[in-house]
């Protein structure tokens, strides 16, 4: 939500000049009002636009914020037949998850498909290897089902090693 503020300051400040241009323009006083009622109106379409964006999956193709990311992690997916995949990814430095749509590829939608079973069996999620990658070389997964967690350190912690000492009771010494 944060980033909506932000576009929004930025577009009510582009109108801001706008509408200054318009208002110290040579021009007959119809035309000035014209642009000003203009402006007035851009401002809350802009904000309803940005707001109505929010909700809807962003297409793959035009992501360029995070092109270099390796992989991620498909929290959800929705596949429709012929149309579209759409996917729900929690990706790593973000705070919230984010949705995409890719369009419909059977290849794709079987290697997801895969991926799910694969990870429900093992009880692992699924990722996603390259997601917003612009390569046509579709050779390699796309979708994989993530593998097992390395099991813990036994050792983690420990500066010395365990020594078994045998129950039961101890010897007297000499001295006593």
């Amino acid at each position: 939500m944060d980033d909506l503020t932000g576009f929004f300051v930025v577009f009510g400040g582009l109108a801001a000049i706008l509408a200054q241009i318009s208002i110290w323009a040579p021009r007959k006083i119809w035309v000035k009002v014209t642009a000003l009622v203009t402006t007035a109106l851009f401002l809350p379409a802009a904000y309803v636009s940005l707001a109505d964006l929010l909700s809807r999956p962003k297409p793959m193709e035009i992501e360029w914020n995070n092109v270099e990311l390796a992989e991620a992690t498909v929290l959800g997916a929705r596949m429709k037949e012929d149309e579209a995949i759409y996917l729900w990814l929690g990706i790593e430095g973000l705070a919230e998850p984010r949705a995409y749509v890719m369009p419909w590829n059977q290849e794709m939608a079987q290697q997801l498909q895969d991926a799910q079973r694969a990870a429900e069996a093992e009880g692992n999620g699924v990722r996603m290897s390259q997601p917003f990658e612009r390569s046509w070389d579709k050779r390699e997964r796309r979708f994989y089902a993530a593998p097992q967690p390395p099991l813990p350190d036994k050792r983690k912690g420990k500066d010395k090693p365990f020594i078994f000492e045998q129950p039961g009771p101890k010897e007297k010494s000499d001295a006593t």
